[in-house]
């Protein structure tokens, strides 16, 4: 017989030739790199210009821009792209962050009152933001598929149809955010959305050209209702309500000290609550040009957010600015923890083809170390960083993708007359009529003059402000939007959970109604206060309410501005083969004969 450390080695090589195995994928971006271009000075003070690329379709973020949001200089963007590519700290090193313009002390010089002034808890000037983790996509991982062996399609163009209809869909959110999902079927300014979605060319398909098969999977379904408006598209998201019960339930604890509906979720002998800090209603940021502008330029504005003093600090997720909350500060896999937890304190059953499931007077032995709670709960959060480093590759090293909030601000440009350098954007600015200019216009005047944290001039002698009012006042995180990290999270953690659990499995959530115990699903109520009942035809089912909750993280980064719809599906889809790939990779350790059957996010299963 081998030795003990002939077996390790033998495992460990079984598992390399299996990453071996997999094939070569081919990284490609959508080719907009170098596609628009701009004029500059071939030399400061120089009369003389030069073409060159513009980035407008890539991001730029904390790189130098000018008064009208354009980069300083193309080269600057090359040096960041070069840092990217070596993985070598010193490149990044002499890549310029911040504005071009300095104070009188070396510090940035911002233009915005916000930026300026800051608050009472971080008294301003703010100072500059780095860039996150952009060399992650280098590093070696000794399980699961490399980050570089897997990968995504091109992300939609700047001329396309369907990143207008992605950006009709992100304007449109930030104008409801603050409807309680319970109120979405009243509320004239939700259908409103799903008409000017409906309407669309993505949507209603008017297009000539042919899609491409990656098109054809992030294209939806006309027409868009109630029941699918800004959902995700996988199994279980368009049944029951918008909010997966796995943001919202708790579990009975010890000794069944709690309801379900208390949002009280057993940690051992403590609790945690599903309750959310509660943002300021009604308030957005980034409305100003000068706040725009700074936030481009890498003004760090984390925390500048204000919240509600009026009334309870906490409650149920209510609204979609209650969700933005929520992945603004959420500890990136506790939503799938909790899920976890929650479903095991329900005795939620593990997959059929998983061992030690009889009674103990045949198995003679139960799972733990291994097959049981612990080995979950632990592998459900082991998969997050392995998730985040193929995704920062994607970001950074191939797509490269802008983030909303910057087209917004050439919107905003656009809008005002000031096309020069922006033809590439007249497909995308036409696809908003004028009503809803209007509306967008109408709601950042609001915001400008009823917060005080805003100069009433910070608009750049625009006759209106266009640009996306956002959850944050930093907006997005610094890293390109596509792929999404919370969207590649949530497949890999959900994936992990669908594999262990019987994904048929009905959530055992019922209530009293006529005399007869009906399924239901709970919401939070209007005030956020409680949690109601509502009736459903047929329980849900673990698979149906995970998919619904890696949907409803991914997406809830798009109602906070800072990501497209497509992120969101093609982030679940990269997350799902990191996590498929650790499970192969698993199975050789262990000896005992089992399988798992997991349901993809596309349909059909694969069976480990």
């Amino acid at each position: 017989m081998q030795s003990r450390k002939a077996q390790a080695q033998a495992i460990r090589q079984a598992a390399a030739e299996l990453a071996a195995q997999r094939p070569d994928v081919d990284h490609q971006s959508n080719g907009e790199e170098l596609k628009y271009r701009k004029s500059e000075a071939v030399a400061p003070g120089s009369d003389k210009n030069k073409n060159v690329p513009s980035h407008i379709a890539n991001y730029t973020k904390g790189l130098p821009h000018d008064e009208n949001g354009l980069l300083v200089r193309a080269a600057d963007y090359q040096q960041f792209v070069r840092g990217i590519d070596s993985g070598d700290i010193r490149d990044f090193r002499d890549t310029p962050l911040g504005p071009e313009e300095q104070d009188a002390n070396g510090k940035p010089a911002w233009k915005s009152q916000i930026a300026q002034d800051g608050n009472c808890e971080n008294p301003g000037p703010v100072s500059v933001r780095a860039w996150e983790s952009a060399g992650a996509g280098h590093t070696f991982d000794l399980e699961g598929p490399d980050a570089q062996a897997v990968t995504m399609p091109p992300a939609p163009t700047l001329d396309s149809p369907e990143l207008a209809t992605e950006m009709l869909e992100v304007y449109s959110m930030a104008l409801v955010r603050d409807v309680p999902f319970a109120q979405f079927k009243q509320k004239t300014e939700v259908q409103d959305a799903i008409t000017r979605l409906n309407d669309s060319a993505w949507i209603e398909q008017s297009g000539d050209r042919p899609l491409s098969l990656e098109e054809q999977s992030r294209l939806r379904a006309k027409p868009l209702t109630q029941d699918t408006v800004f959902r995700g598209i996988t199994r279980g998201d368009d049944v029951g309500p918008y909010l997966s019960q796995f943001l919202l339930i708790g579990n009975t604890g010890i000794g069944n000290a709690q309801s379900v509906t208390d949002g009280q979720i057993a940690y051992g002998a403590m609790r945690m609550d599903q309750r959310v800090r509660v943002a300021e209603r009604c308030k957005d940021y980034m409305t100003t040009w000068e706040a725009w502008l700074d936030v481009q330029n890498g003004a760090d504005l984390r925390g500048f957010e204000s919240y509600d003093t009026l009334t309870e600090p906490y409650r149920f997720i209510t609204t979609p600015r209650d969700l933005a909350t929520y992945v603004h500060y959420d500890a990136l896999y506790q939503a799938y923890l909790n899920a976890c937890v929650i479903l095991l304190g329900m005795g939620a059953p593990f997959d059929p083809g998983l061992p030690f499931q009889a009674e103990d007077q045949f198995d003679k032995q139960q799972g733990f170390a291994h097959f049981g709670g612990p080995h979950i709960l632990t592998l459900v959060t082991e998969v997050a960083t392995r998730a985040l480093k193929a995704v920062r590759y994607q970001k950074f090293n191939v797509h490269r993708r802008t983030r909303p909030e910057a087209l917004g601000g050439l919107l905003n440009r656009y809008f005002n007359g000031e096309t020069q350098e922006l033809e590439g954007m007249q497909p995308l600015a036409e696809a908003f009529t004028s009503r809803f200019r209007h509306e967008i216009a109408q709601h950042n005047e609001a915001q400008n003059r009823n917060h005080s944290d805003r100069h009433q001039d910070d608009n750049k002698g625009f006759n209106a402000s266009y640009l996306l009012p956002m959850a944050f006042a930093e907006g997005s995180p610094m890293h390109p939007a596509y792929g999404a990290g919370h969207g590649t999270v949530a497949g890999a953690c959900v994936t992990i959970l669908k594999a262990f659990f019987d994904h048929g499995y009905e959530l055992p959530l019922t209530e009293t109604s006529n005399c007869k115990e009906l399924p239901v699903a709970y919401q939070s109520s209007v005030e956020g206060d409680r949690l109601e009942p509502v009736f459903l035809e047929a329980p849900l089912t673990v698979e149906g309410e995970l998919n619904k909750l890696a949907s409803n993280i991914a997406i809830g980064r798009n109602w906070g501005g800072v990501h497209y719809f497509s992120d969101y599906i093609e982030s679940i889809r990269l997350g799902e083969q990191i996590a498929i790939g650790i499970l192969q990779e698993q199975k050789l350790t262990y000896g005992e004969n089992f399988s798992m059957t997991v349901p993809l996010f596309d349909g059909g299963c694969i069976r480990i």
